[in-house]
């Protein structure tokens, strides 16, 4: 019987290849949704993994997120300073690093932040060493730099009107392992060096008082003043001193309780805003999945229209293979070998088509999880699961249902009837 199949399929291949190509389509489009959403569930819960908690300034507990673990640029609400020089000072807290954003460098993020960040987030240096003066840089392993490469910060982009800090340098001096995530694409510097740039901190306010008396005297247009680092300045990150303010600080706590004390301690001065991105993260989810539901009804309705299809294909092909199932009824072939012989030849041609959907859904996944990863610098984890085995084992089972009707009637016919049609 399976060479017989085999041979009726070639002899057929056209409508094998359209059958085929129809369940492979509509499968892909089912299969390729699912592996997308749960990439991108795993790839953003991976990524914010590495930041236990999050402290801000009150404001949108979402765009904290966005910007502090996956580095999306906002335009955030500052908190005091002090709120990070207490956090530093806490025995509860392992370590508390600021961040700052704003500048970048050939569209990657230059963030601000200090070495403790930097150790406590990446497994080591794939190439130099940590930064360890105001004009040095680190560079995430997506960032094409090599060490000793200079890094003259822009704010804004390009082509918006960016204007690049002239008479600012950062020089490369070492690149970190890869992360999976949005700070694989960040060069990242030493946060007095960004306070520096942009005008803060106690030495910028000298400077600005200094200015501003001597604009009043001489009568001149008002001008914006911008800092400069000191690019032979040995870092100083023990924050006893005044600090500015800050988008966030990415704080360590030592213990899970501590995690919890320190959320609800920092959530109720109303000043700041203390957050777990997996919580904020889950939110996300649900709306992902009702963006997933709709995608997925889309992709229901495609296969009940490509299962339509495929019926009326397969009714009007055993109409067409009259004479040659009589033929085979009139040498003496039961209707039962009849019945298996075109029920096999489609649950064949369906068992292809959910294969190569498989196939194509993977490949697609893996084509937009791919564009993802270089745009945003998140590693999106495209794999299957056993519960895509079961879909897999459904679609067949539906298939196997769905061949025995025109299989029933090729069995119902009769020989003479189909030798005289």
């Amino acid at each position: 019987m399976i060479r017989f199949v085999l041979a009726d399929l070639r002899r057929l291949w056209a409508v094998s290849l359209v059958i085929v190509l129809l369940v492979a389509l509509a499968t892909a489009l089912g299969v390729a949704v699912t592996l997308q959403e749960r990439a991108l569930r795993l790839g953003s819960a991976r990524a914010a993994d590495k930041f236990d908690l999050i402290v801000g300034a009150p404001g949108s507990e979402t765009q904290l997120v966005l910007s502090s673990v996956f580095l999306q640029p906002a335009a955030l609400p500052l908190m005091p300073g002090e709120v990070l020089t207490k956090l530093a000072a806490d025995p509860r807290v392992a370590w508390a690093a600021p961040i700052g954003f704003g500048d970048n460098f050939q569209g990657f993020p230059i963030v601000g932040t200090t070495t403790a960040l930097v150790s406590g987030t990446t497994a080591g240096f794939t190439e130099g060493r940590m930064f360890a003066l105001e004009g040095e840089a680190v560079v995430g392993s997506g960032v094409d730099l090599p060490l000793g490469a200079e890094v003259k910060p822009m704010h804004g982009a390009a082509g918006e009107g960016g204007e690049t800090h002239a008479d600012s340098t950062y020089t490369v001096v070492g690149k970190v392992q890869p992360t999976g995530t949005a700070w694989d694409r960040a060069i990242l510097v030493p946060i007095q060096a960004v306070w520096h740039i942009h005008g803060l901190g106690e030495e910028h306010e000298d400077e600005a008082h200094e200015a501003e008396e001597h604009h009043d005297e001489a009568g001149e247009e008002e001008h914006h003043h911008h800092g400069r680092i000191d690019a032979d300045a040995p870092l100083v990150e023990d924050f006893d001193h005044d600090v500015p303010g800050l988008p966030a600080v990415l704080v360590k706590p030592k213990t899970i309780a501590d995690a919890y004390k320190l959320r609800q301690e920092y959530r109720a001065d109303g000043a700041t805003r203390a957050i777990f991105p997996a919580e904020v993260l889950t939110s996300l989810y649900a709306t992902l999945g009702d963006a997933r539901t709709v995608l997925m009804y889309v992709a229901y309705g495609a296969q009940a229209l490509v299962a339509a299809a495929l019926m009326l294909i397969a009714v009007i092909h055993v109409a067409q293979r009259r004479r040659q199932i009589g033929a085979l009824r009139a040498f003496g072939a039961p209707r039962l070998a009849v019945f298996g012989i075109v029920w096999l030849e489609l649950l064949l041609l369906v068992a292809i088509g959910v294969g190569a959907g498989f196939g194509v859904g993977y490949g697609a996944a893996e084509f937009m999880a791919g564009l993802f990863t270089a745009q945003s610098g998140v590693r999106l984890p495209v794999e299957f699961t056993a519960a895509d085995g079961v879909l897999a084992v459904t679609f067949l089972i539906v298939a196997a249902l769905m061949a025995a009707l025109p299989a029933a009637l090729a069995y119902r016919q009769s020989p003479v009837e189909a030798l005289r049609g």
